[in-house]
Formats: C-alpha cells, structure tokens, sequence
C-alpha cells in the first residue's frame, strides 16, 4: 500500500511525457455512497491527483449507485475548481511541464501556440485536429489558455474528452470547408463564442492547422485572430 502514492504520481508524470490522458480513479469519494460529504482524507485524495498532473478524476459507485450521485459530483467538481484556482498548482504545473522533443512540425507549431498566446494574452487556443493528435500535444504543456479542438470525427472528440484543459468539439466534415482556410477561421470563431471560450470581440484566439486537413500531425499552420470575425479581419489572413 506504501508504493501506490508513488507509483501513482510515476504513472501520471509518464502519460504526460507521452501525451497520454491519464485518468485516476481510486474510489475517492467512497464515502458518499451513503454520506453526503466526503471525509477529510478523501477530499485530499481527490485533490492530491489533481496536483499530481492527472488529466481527469473519475466517481464510480459513488454516483452510479450511492445514495447522493448529484452531490458527489458537485463535490469533485468543488474540489477540483479549489485546487485549479490554487497559485502551487499552477507553479507545479509550469516547474513539472515535459519538453517535447520530437522535432516535428507540428511540435514546433504547439511550442509556438503556447508562447504566441502567453505573449498576446489570447484567450484560448483553437486547433484543427482529425485524429486529436496536436490537441494532446497541446495538453501536454499545460497552457494558461484552455484548449478548443475542432475535429470532423465523433470518436476524436470523445477521446479528447479525457485531456487536461481540451474542450472538443464535433463539426462534421459538411460545415467545415477545408479548402477555405477562412472560412475555418470563421467557424472558429463561432465556436469559441458558443462554448463560452471567449467572450469579447476584441478578445484573441490562436488558431493552429494542418494542411492538408485531415493528414495526421500535419500541423503548420498558425495565426493570430480576434473573435470579432471575418469582417474585422485583415484581408491576409
């Protein structure tokens, strides 16, 4: 029993080298199967796997046959928004952050995403992704700015689901016209609106592509784009 803490923060710290969601689910909140608050040790359970990197903490019987479902989700979720406004965790987050050394394009582009939006202080950063392959890049850094991915495919937006910081979304391949890179912008910014990522039109997205669409880690593509939509936009982009 000594070694699971360890082996724990091990197995996190690996999926995050290897861009892999990491999921912990260690019956945390047990108690509330018949209780309506957790005990003290269980609250700092589900805390410490936040602190540890993991991508998503998961209930079981807690909420799929305890006495208070609704409760010990509200919960989770009350803890896991305490430690997320916590300044250590944000601190461990940038001191424990893997490189990515892959040298690829697509790299390269995620690497210039995440200092491009620290920079300009953007407010989220979109990408377009069929296999979910840069948005899981992304996630690895742990960027300040939530992470929008924009996929054709229902099954990449699923999987996306479980990484830290991604907010999938499902646009079928009928109202995304790849061969008009603005008119991606454009549904871009739409979508960014809708799920609440960026409230003002003077508030700023970075935007990552690959093209051609839909060929896995093909990214390279990267712009700069305020929310406001096309009819703000310089003619360029």
């Amino acid at each position: 029993p000594e070694d699971v803490p360890i082996l724990q923060k091990t197995i996190i710290d690996e999926c995050r080298r290897q861009g892999k969601p990491s999921v912990v689910a260690t019956q945390m909140m047990e108690s509330m199967i018949e209780s309506p608050t957790p005990t003290r040790a269980e609250a700092s359970d589900a805390a410490t796997a936040i602190y540890d990197g993991a991508d998503a903490i998961m209930l079981s019987a807690e909420s799929a046959a305890g006495l208070y479902p609704e409760e010990s989700v509200l919960m989770q979720q009350r803890i896991i928004n305490r430690v997320e406004g916590d300044s250590h965790y944000s601190k461990y987050l940038q001191a424990t952050r893997p490189k990515i050394t892959d040298g690829s394009t697509a790299s390269a582009i995620i690497l210039a995403a995440r200092s491009v939006a620290r920079n300009v202080n953007a407010k989220c950063i979109a990408t377009f992704t069929s296999g979910g392959e840069t948005a899981r890049k992304a996630s690895m850094k742990r960027p300040e700015q939530p992470i929008c991915a924009i996929s054709p495919l229902k099954e990449t937006c699923r999987h996306l689901a479980m990484s830290w910081g991604v907010y999938p979304e499902h646009c079928p391949t009928e109202n995304l016209d790849t061969d008009n890179f603005r008119d991606m912008l454009r549904t871009c910014c739409e979508i960014t609106l809708r799920k609440g990522l960026v409230s003002d039109d003077k508030d700023l997205i970075v935007v990552t592509a690959g093209f051609p669409f839909g060929t896995p880690g093909a990214a390279n593509i990267i712009r700069v784009i305020p929310a406001a939509g096309p009819s703000y936009w310089d003619e360029t982009l």
